[in-house]
């Protein structure tokens, strides 16, 4: 998450082949990744309120299919503003939040 730079954008799912490459193996566990997606989100953003500028910018991982994670600190609207303001569309996909062409955005991890 730490490494995905401004403009860019990554998928849980990246992240998870990312770490099996890393580590040699077939696969990632897709619950503990998630798990610890979450906590590095949150503790960014204890972070900011620490008065750190230079965080963990978790807002660039989304979920599949580009969709935003509701659980990240700051909700759907907290984390869309983020993306629009890093030039990033967020739209509605039924009931999903999602960026706009996000596969064209991605980071190489």
């Amino acid at each position: 998450m730490r490494r995905v730079p401004k403009g860019k954008l990554a998928t849980v799912s990246e992240i998870r082949a990312c770490l099996a490459r890393k580590h040699g193996t077939d696969i990632a566990c897709p619950m503990t990744t998630g798990i610890f997606a979450w906590i590095a989100a949150h503790a960014a953003e204890e972070a900011r309120a620490a008065g750190e500028k230079d965080i963990t910018p978790y807002w660039r991982t989304l979920k599949a299919d580009g969709e935003l994670n509701p659980k990240y600190p700051g909700g759907i609207a907290g984390i869309a503003a983020l993306l629009e303001k890093e030039g990033h569309t967020v739209t509605r996909k039924g009931k999903k939040h999602v960026v706009k062409d996000y596969e064209q955005r991605l980071a190489r991890l």
